[in-house]
C-alpha cells in the first residue's frame, strides 16, 4: 500500500502528503509551486528536495507545532496499522 498518499493538511499554496508504509525516520511530503520535499517530524527539516525560502519557513512552522499530530499519523500509516490519517489544520486556519 505504499503508493496510496493522501492529503493532510493545506495551507498557502502548499500541500502536504504522507505515504503509507513509508520509510523511517518519520517524515512527510511538502509540495509547493512546482517544487518537493521530504519533511522530518522531528525538526521540520528538509531531508530530500527543496520548496522555496517562504514556503521552507511556513513547513518548518506547521511542524513544530503539530509535532503530536504528525507522530501520530506516522504511526498511523505503519503497515499493519488500521487507523485512517486524520486532517491537520493549517497555518491558515483559524484555531
Amino acid at each position: 500500500m505504499g503508493w496510496l498518499m493522501p492529503t493532510i493538511s493545506w495551507f498557502y499554496g502548499i500541500s502536504i502528503r504522507m505515504f503509507f508504509g513509508d520509510h523511517a525516520p518519520p517524515h512527510f511530503h511538502a509540495y509547493e509551486a512546482g517544487n518537493e520535499a521530504q519533511v522530518r517530524i522531528s525538526d521540520g527539516e528538509i531531508m530530500k528536495g527543496r520548496l522555496s525560502k517562504q514556503a521552507r519557513g511556513l513547513v518548518k512552522e506547521w511542524t513544530l507545532i503539530n509535532q503530536a499530530a504528525l507522530i501520530e499519523n506516522w504511526d498511523n500509516s505503519r503497515p499493519g496499522s488500521r487507523m485512517p490519517l486524520r486532517r491537520i489544520p493549517g497555518l491558515d486556519t483559524p484555531r
